[in-house]
């Protein structure tokens, strides 16, 4: 039999495309990791059954009695037709019927949207799949006996967190993002010379230059937010964290974290209970060196203090 056709090969190809689609999903290119994690399940399925029995793959239209003796080793030449194995939803149909897998809408959605069937725009809904694939990844991988670190590599613990069960959506969401992140930071260094990474992620301490006193943007006398530095929790550098108000008036005011975002790894966690799900620590958020804004006309007062040395 062809070794296209082996238990090897689709398990590797699985591998490569599973490891695709979680660069995919890291990268936001949704679209992308419907595609190859659709890819990455039917190459898995197709290695259950062929561990099975390799006649699960055959086709069963158009009387593909040539191809069901070439799978099994009885014929020596492909057939004329060429090779033609079960497509993704059929392969999933057979071990479904072989308890092998269980019904789960969301992995058929994925199988739908990477096939182009599903009517809908394929980012807006295969971003929230990725829990549905690695749950049905470790199902099958269960059934092989081999551990699910084998299909995902290092995304394994981005992977870990996407099943964990103990955490709730918005949670599992946040760490998924932290772990995605912190890879894509640390491919940016590979080529370069050993230690440039460290040098990057190096904060300059007070001591070191010029401190400013609290940065508060107002409206009057209205507070509208303040900026200040917190260290990421992807990558371990340092990112802005937006605080408004959220109780009190006046002087007497309580700041409370807005947002975070991290200009070295991208990391963006968009509001307070993302902040909190990612254990950013706000108590110990500093203020930061600089401030950049996109604008030379701010719509508020930016009162600053004094500057004075470190």
């Amino acid at each position: 039999m062809d070794d296209s056709l082996s238990f090897e090969s689709f398990l590797k190809g699985a591998r490569t495309a599973a490891q695709k689609a979680m660069e995919d999903h890291a990268r936001g290119e949704y679209d992308e990791f419907a595609l190859h994690g659709g890819v990455a399940f039917e190459r898995l399925a197709k290695a259950v059954l062929v561990s099975k029995n390799p006649a699960y793959l055959v086709e069963m239209r158009n009387g593909n009695s040539d191809m069901l003796l070439y799978v099994c080793g009885d014929l020596k030449e492909p057939p004329k037709n060429g090779v033609r194995t079960v497509g993704a939803m059929e392969a999933i149909g057979r071990l479904r019927s072989l308890g092998v897998l269980s019904k789960d809408e969301q992995l058929d959605t994925l199988i739908a949207l990477r096939n182009g069937t599903a009517h809908t725009t394929v980012g807006d809904e295969a971003k929230s799949l990725l829990p549905a694939l690695a749950e049905n990844v470790e199902a099958l991988m269960g059934h092989l006996n081999q551990p699910s670190h084998a299909i995902w590599g290092r995304w394994s613990s981005a992977i870990g967190a996407a099943v964990d069960k103990q955490r709730n959506e918005l949670q599992r969401d946040v760490e998924i993002r932290i772990k995605q992140a912190k890879h894509l930071f640390e491919d940016r260094f590979k080529g370069l010379p050993e230690g440039t990474m460290e040098k990057v992620l190096k904060q300059p301490r007070p001591s070191e230059g010029m401190t400013i006193n609290p940065i508060i943007m107002k409206n009057g006398e209205r507070f509208l937010f303040m900026i200040r530095w917190a260290y990421c929790p992807a990558c371990g550098g340092t990112g802005s964290m937006t605080l408004r108000p959220v109780a009190g008036a006046g002087l007497d005011v309580e700041m409370g974290p807005e947002s975070f975002e991290c200009g070295l790894c991208g990391l963006r966690l968009v509001n307070p209970e993302e902040v909190k799900a990612s254990g950013v620590d706000v108590e110990g958020a500093r203020l930061p060196f600089a401030v950049q804004f996109s604008t030379p006309h701010l719509p508020f007062n930016l009162q600053l203090g004094d500057t004075h040395p470190g």
